[in-house]
């Protein structure tokens, strides 16, 4: 029986095709990219820029990170400062200016549309060639007290001068995720999965290296490899390209010889502990003796020895031995511990992400940080011969501290967008 209630419902023909014109509801995906009449600035806003909430453990673990790199910066710094400008400030007020900008920088590229370094790439690598050989005819020797004079830095007229190597660390990294996104169907293939990207990471090594810049040569070869492997390349041919590599590096120990003549030198120092005290060996002495002195909870911030002109350029490749002496054991365990919780973070927003350049562009950032970082801990401690590698967000140089800025801020630009798309399907659902 009918509810009284209810009205009858008349069927005629227009009420009929008006519902038929009436759009089913969208979604919120479709909604985005829903064209609307005059909406053509919109478009290209929504196409370049992306609106979701960024990871906020990994923003705080980088402003962390930052901040005790300045405070470090600033302890380490003042008497070099002091002795070699007649200013305490110097070194610390020109990092602080950078990491302000770099800080702006990076939440500016957190908000670009990632896909736009997947399309920017083969400009990039065409930009990078470029530096990295234009530095080799056009450059600024910078030598420090430790005999160092390489061909590593471009001069912008007299405000400051920056180095390629730390472009191409990125560009590497948006080329090889680029490619391996186009042929991942085909990267278990020799041609594919190991010719091509070892050509590639070669022209980069090979290029770096005529700047007698060892360490940037390595950690760009190491964020080569790690790409490789994450990208689906064969694992047979990979280990054995790595046996290679080993192969070469104990070549290299054993018949120092073959090497430039600056090499020969780091590996003499490295392996013969008494060789020339007051030269090639007094970095790394006087870091050692920095660290020992440390402790387990260090004589406190400010309080270092050693950075009364026994570290040379405390601020710089070494400020880790400085942060071992005023911290201790303890703090120096817990900045290593933030590094790595950021590495973490890293590759987890690296597997919450649909998108294959994308993974591989949070992958090799991570990578070239936990290079970068163990790299320079081994080289204070002298594990290993000393190479000049910074350690990121601590030693100074403008520079690189921005690009270093910036690659966090395409991590958190593609957490934006993984957390875009969960919205979206959460709306839908």
């Amino acid at each position: 029986m009918p509810d009284r209630l209810t009205p009858p419902v008349r069927y005629n023909k227009q009420s009929a095709g008006a519902a038929a014109r009436v759009p089913a509801r969208e979604t919120a995906s479709e909604k985005i990219v829903r064209p609307k009449k005059g909406s053509g600035f919109k478009s290209l806003k929504r196409s370049l820029f992306v609106t979701g909430a960024f990871d906020v453990p990994f923003f705080a673990l980088t402003i962390i990170i930052l901040a005790i790199g300045l405070v470090m910066l600033f302890s380490a710094s003042y008497p070099y400062s002091y002795f070699e400008s007649g200013n305490s400030y110097h070194y610390f007020i020109r990092q602080f200016i950078f990491a302000v900008l770099g800080v702006a920088a990076m939440l500016f590229i957190s908000k670009l549309n990632y896909k736009i370094f997947k399309a920017a790439a083969p400009y990039l690598l065409g930009l990078t060639i470029f530096l990295l050989v234009l530095v080799l005819f056009y450059h600024t020797s910078i030598s420090s007290e430790a005999g160092d004079d390489f061909r590593r830095y471009i001069p912008v007229g007299n405000l400051f001068t920056f180095q390629p190597s730390d472009i191409a660390k990125f560009t590497l990294i948006t080329t090889l995720a680029a490619y391996i996104s186009m042929f991942s169907k085909r990267m278990h293939t020799f041609k594919y999965g190991i010719l091509i990207p070892a050509a590639i990471i070669g022209v980069y090594c090979v290029l770096i290296m005529a700047e007698n810049h060892v360490s940037g040569t390595i950690i760009v070869g190491l964020i080569g490899l790690t790409l490789m492997f994450a990208g689906g390349s064969n694992k047979t041919v990979f280990i054995i390209g790595l046996g290679l590599v080993a192969a070469v590096c104990l070549l290299v120990f054993n018949f120092p010889q073959i090497m430039p003549e600056y090499v020969q030198e780091k590996l003499r120092a490295f392996t013969d502990k008494t060789y020339e005290p007051l030269g090639a060996r007094w970095q790394t002495n006087n870091s050692l003796y920095a660290i020992g002195s440390g402790g387990l909870f260090g004589v406190g911030l400010g309080n270092s020895k050693q950075k009364y002109l026994y570290v040379s350029e405390p601020q710089n490749d070494f400020i880790f031995a400085i942060v071992c002496e005023e911290l201790g054991f303890i703090g120096a365990a817990i900045i290593i511990l933030l590094f790595a919780a950021l590495i973490v973070r890293a590759f987890k927003i690296a597997l919450s992400i649909n998108d294959k350049f994308a993974s591989l562009v949070v992958i090799g950032i991570a990578a070239q940080l936990g290079v970068q970082v163990a790299l320079n801990i081994l080289v204070v401690t002298d594990s290993i011969p000393n190479t000049g590698i910074s350690l990121p967000f601590f030693s100074y140089g403008g520079t690189a501290l921005m690009m270093i800025l910036g690659e966090m801020g395409v991590i958190l630009g593609i957490s934006r967008r993984a957390n875009q798309k969960k919205a979206d399907v959460q709306e839908v659902v």
